[in-house]
């Protein structure tokens, strides 16, 4: 019988304690991916305990991969039994990896079938940069209601490709492509992100020649073997902000271990601008409180080196406060402001409108998406009973709204959250935080306050 995740949650009171950022969410199953191109096996460490492995392994294993955990958080991954180019939609659902096994798996394969990439409804994935991409390299792509079809005829080729944005994903399976393709590749207007930098590095410790230039540009020699390798899973920084914002929105104090400071970039400067306090205790420790009375500010999300569209939602927590009118500008996707109106219901003021009220170009300009937003603070936060969460990135900032709210709210949906945090309950009851998770369904109940 199907049950529901739900997390109980009584806040009102300021979180101070001790967490370890897990591995990174939009990393480990990239990597994961390019471990198919290698002709030996790869090994990952600091996996995370995230649904999106699991999905994702369930992909791997179903086309002949062998993946196997051979200690806590390490995984091997072993391309050599790969049987199959027809990847079958997982029982638990799906993520956004489907699209990205088109370019690696189109290496071993004439012919690749993927289901419908899933993912979280905030708005368009450019899923057709990611099949401009293919065409570039020499693939034929056709698309259907139940998927996407690669095919190709003879070895991909090296070619020169202007993203129209500097996706990341898109990003990435032209590095999928181009690591194995014939000749000499050039990728403009290349996604920048540290998670793209560290596929880099581990697509170099394979075996590939790429080289990075100045104003994104990205250029691959082709080889014609891979081998695998050993790679680290690096810190989240989406999660290590989002811990930071919990920290100054309960004014409480929280040391975040396990993320390199380097990949927080803007954000550490967006946080002491409001008021935040940051201080490094040790290479990949760092301290975050609340210094001051908080202070509102303009905010617009951009691609890296950018404010991350994944920090907005857990710092609009902390906007709401901030003692005065803050201004958001999304700018990365066009549909993700839509979990506001939840925060508003806890006793947050915001307005969204679809203006663009940011000073930075906008691809949502003139449009009629509502991607910008007032909100004024302080706000005095109050459990209103049950909240639902809509994606990934609104659920743990629903979570922090949720411990800063006085009072008891049940957050419904809790398997958004676990898609891509791992052991979020035991972590956040380490610093004192009362939650406790449920399963329920009809007829069924139980609960952990482990």
């Amino acid at each position: 019988m199907a049950s529901e995740l739900v997390y109980e949650i009584t806040g009102g009171e300021p979180v101070r304690g001790c967490i370890t950022a897990l591995g990174a969410k939009n990393f480990v199953t990239k990597a994961m991916v390019a471990a198919l191109l290698g002709e030996s096996p790869t090994t990952l460490t600091n996996v995370p305990p995230i649904g999106d492995v699991d999905i994702t392994t369930q992909m791997l294993r179903a086309v002949g991969v062998l993946v196997d955990y051979t200690g806590e958080s390490q995984m091997r991954i072993d391309a050599q039994g790969l049987a199959a180019g027809d990847v079958p939609l997982p029982h638990s659902g799906s993520n956004r990896i489907p699209i990205l096994l088109l370019g690696a798996l189109l290496h071993r394969f004439d012919r690749v079938a993927v289901p419908l990439v899933g993912g979280c409804m905030i708005g368009k994935r450019g899923v057709d940069f990611h099949l401009g991409a293919l065409k570039a390299f020499g693939a034929r792509v056709e698309c259907s209601e139940a998927g996407y079809v690669a095919q190709r005829s003879g070895a991909l080729r090296g070619t020169d490709i202007r993203l129209p944005y500097p996706s990341v994903g898109a990003t990435e399976t032209c590095l999928y492509l181009g690591s194995l393709a014939r000749g000499r590749s050039v990728i403009r207007n290349a996604a920048s992100e540290p998670e793209i930098m560290e596929l880099i590095t581990m697509l170099r410790g394979m075996g590939a020649i790429i080289f990075t230039r100045p104003g994104r540009e990205i250029v691959i020699e082709g080889v014609e073997h891979l081998r695998g390798t050993q790679m680290e899973v690096l810190g989240d920084r989406i999660e290590a902000a989002s811990w930071a914002c919990l920290a100054a929105a309960s004014d409480g104090e929280i040391i975040v271990e396990g993320a390199r400071p380097d990949s927080l970039g803007n954000f550490l400067s967006y946080f002491a601008k409001v008021g935040g306090g940051f201080e490094l205790e040790g290479p990949q420790v760092m301290r975050f409180f609340r210094r001051e009375r908080l202070s509102p500010c303009v905010l617009e999300t951009d691609v890296f080196p950018g404010f991350s569209t994944d920090w907005q939602q857990p710092f609009a927590v902390v906007l709401t406060q901030a003692d005065g009118v803050s201004v958001l500008h999304e700018t990365v996707y066009e549909n993700r402001l839509g979990y506001l109106s939840v925060l508003d219901q806890l006793g947050a003021m915001t307005q969204v409108y679809d203006t663009c009220l940011g000073g930075g170009p906008c691809r949502f300009n003139s449009s009629a998406w509502p991607h910008s937003a007032i909100i004024q603070g302080p706000s005095d936060l109050r459990a209103v009973g049950t909240i639902t969460v809509p994606d990934l990135r609104a659920g743990l900032a629903y979570i922090i709204a949720a411990v800063v709210a006085k009072g008891c709210t049940e957050l419904h949906g809790a398997d958004f959250v676990e898609r891509g945090y791992g052991n979020v309950v035991p972590r956040l009851r380490a610093m004192g935080v009362d939650i406790e998770r449920v399963a329920r369904g009809e007829g069924f109940e139980s609960s952990s306050r482990a």
